[in-house]
């Protein structure tokens, strides 16, 4: 999926918005050659291509010290 930035985006914002998540950052940048000498606010109208989905997180078991 490509998508273009708004004013005042980061890669962060626009993996939020578009995939729910910001953990695929690091993918976003490595399919993005150059995106990260951009700055971390991206210029308006910067075209970025998103993975089709955001990847699975594991979810960890709370761990309660006092009950």
């Amino acid at each position: 999926m490509q998508v273009r930035s708004h004013q005042g985006d980061s890669v962060d914002s626009l993996c939020w918005r578009h995939l729910g998540s910001s953990a695929p950052v690091e993918s976003v940048l490595e399919a993005n050659p150059g995106l990260a000498a951009l700055g971390p606010i991206l210029p308006e109208g910067t075209l970025v291509t998103l993975p089709d989905s955001a990847p699975a997180t594991s979810i960890r078991a709370t761990i309660n010290l006092w009950d």
